[in-house]
């Protein structure tokens, strides 16, 4: 009853505005400080945050986090999300985010806090309104990613203050690692079980079950397992799942909890029903997909093979601005997926995005992104796509290349390279197919035989393609036209992904789950933004100074 009412006291808050940063007192910490020591923190990374960040934060967008009129008044939005963005700026760990909000003024002042120690913070407090995000995001995905709103916001607004021209952007996309252990099919049977055994009251665990809960089982299952006894384990761990999933099966309370969940997920992914015996036995590694369940604690990580490196993880997409005028790149736009979602799935939906946001114009990427719906999408929404390289095998540099038959408005054949008139010619639009058929006689006398791509048969010479080939070869002639461009255009996106992960630790990241990820991935992102605009906003400030100085 108690633990009712404290759970109560927590999740009603009433939502509330700070504005008390505005209201300047008549003595604060500054009022002692040197004149030189303070025009340093008036020139410093945390004006810049104060400034642009903290009071460009809009609290109305977490308003749906706390009640509208009831319990106490929550502690300031603006003040818990700054802290979040500090902590991805510095890479501090929560006790060490807590002791420098205490004792570093350069953090209170970038908060709007006048006086060293004017506010007291529980580490509750951070978690608290962490929770409340991730809670709101998992039961309202359309609409439910607060962070990624906030971070549009301020984007948009480092990019007014800094003429930053958004029109043209680039585009790539990385994988990250899940917060879990790279283990094998043994040791993940083992884990899902474990959870699953948890979730049974315990009159229900039979005794094959309380085996696997003693002390040395695990150690005796995984670590003294010789390489011939790992399916023989296998089986036995999977024969323990099913007496779970049977103990469970039509108890609603117990079948909704997530550790059950699991392990149905596990059992369908893991094994298959025999023929002959009607009977569950372990499929072939082969036979397991890239979307099967990797971690009994974070069900949503998948694996994927990409550019000859292998992760268990998610995948984060980002874009950013690229024009070369300007003086700082800003990161315009993210998103988080399970890594076995392709480029071009991604770049379907925050083609749209873009162009809502930021209104661009040009996007430079590489030939992963290709595929003829995204070309529609990027036409449907003015964008022109630039491709660094295109998927799939590359014609011969003297070959006569698909795109160079003529065809008509009605997409069927008129002329063949050299000249020649097709003896009949279709175009199938179920499959986009164009097909047509050139005599013997004119291939056989034809100076590019050699080079062309037509297939010869019993009466005649067909050539065949499709409207997506010709599009591909097509893109691929612009492209060498403009490789040069692209490349120096959109290279420098991999320096972005390699800042992110190495001064943001965005290679693994310390969560479970593909909401908490994205939140997480989010905060990381703005940090990177805030980094970089406050840096140019400084060297301005000092370029200002010097030319005065010069002037003077």
């Amino acid at each position: 009853m108690q633990s009712e009412i404290l759970a109560n006291m927590v999740i009603n808050k009433m939502f509330k505005e700070n504005n008390a940063h505005l209201q300047q007192s008549f003595l604060t910490s500054l009022s002692y400080m040197n004149d030189a020591v303070n025009k340093k923190l008036i020139n410093s990374w945390a004006s810049v945050f104060y400034h642009i960040v903290f009071c460009g934060i809009k609290e109305s967008i977490f308003s749906v986090l706390y009640c509208n009129d009831n319990g106490r008044p929550n502690f300031p939005v603006n003040i818990l999300l700054s802290l979040e963005y500090i902590k991805h700026m510095f890479n501090y760990s929560d006790a060490e985010l807590v002791e420098q909000f205490y004792f570093n003024y350069q953090i209170s002042y970038a908060l709007g806090i006048k006086n060293v120690g004017e506010i007291n913070l529980a580490p509750g407090t951070l978690y608290e309104f962490r929770r409340r995000l991730y809670e709101y995001a998992a039961k309202n995905p359309e609409d439910g990613d607060l962070i990624f709103s906030q971070f549009i916001e301020l984007t948009k607004e480092f990019a007014k203050k800094s003429d930053i021209e958004v029109n043209e952007q680039r585009m790539d996309s990385t994988m990250i690692s899940a917060n879990i252990k790279n283990a094998g099919r043994l040791a993940l049977a083992y884990d899902v079980l474990v959870q699953a055994i948890k979730m049974l009251p315990e009159e229900l665990v039979t005794e094959p079950l309380k085996e696997v809960m003693v002390e040395g089982y695990k150690n005796k299952l995984l670590y003294k397992c010789k390489t011939n006894q790992v399916e023989s384990r296998l089986d036995e761990i999977l024969d323990k799942c099913i007496i779970v999933s049977e103990i469970a099966k039509n108890k609603r309370e117990i079948e909704e909890l997530q550790g059950i969940k699991i392990l149905e997920r596990f059992i369908r992914e893991q094994t298959e029903v025999d023929e002959n015996t009607n009977e569950r036995k372990v499929k072939e590694n082969k036979d397991i997909k890239a979307s099967s369940l990797q971690s009994a604690y974070d069900p949503d990580s998948t694996y994927r093979k990409k550019a000859k490196k292998t992760g268990k993880g998610y995948v984060v997409n980002i874009a950013e601005t690229c024009n070369e005028n300007n003086d700082v790149q800003l990161i315009t736009d993210y998103e988080v997926k399970a890594n076995i979602i392709n480029d071009t799935e991604i770049a379907e939906e925050r083609l749209p995005e873009l162009k809502s946001n930021f209104d661009v114009t040009d996007l430079y990427v590489d030939g992963g992104y290709f595929s003829s719906t995204v070309e529609k999408v990027a036409e449907s929404n003015e964008i022109n796509m630039h491709y660094t390289d295109m998927t799939g095998k590359k014609p011969e540099d003297d070959s006569i290349h698909i795109n160079e038959f003529e065809i008509n408005e009605d997409n069927t054949v008129d002329k063949c390279p050299a000249g020649n008139t097709p003896l009949s010619t279709s175009y199938n639009p179920e499959n986009n197919a164009i097909t047509a058929h050139f005599s013997k006689e004119a291939c056989a006398n034809c100076e590019f035989r050699n080079q062309c791509c037509i297939n010869e048969q019993v009466k005649s010479n067909k050539f065949s393609t499709t409207l997506e080939s010709i599009a591909i070869q097509n893109k691929r002639d612009e492209i060498e036209n403009d490789r040069q461009e692209n490349n120096s255009k959109r290279t420098a996106i991999e320096g972005t992904n390699s800042e992110l992960k190495r001064a943001h630790n965005l290679n693994t990241v310390m969560v479970l789950g593909i909401v908490k990820v994205s939140i997480t991935t989010g905060l990381k992102i703005t940090a990177c933004n805030i980094k970089r605009f406050a840096k140019n906003a400084i060297q301005k400030i000092t370029k200002n100074r010097l030319r005065r100085l010069v002037k003077g």
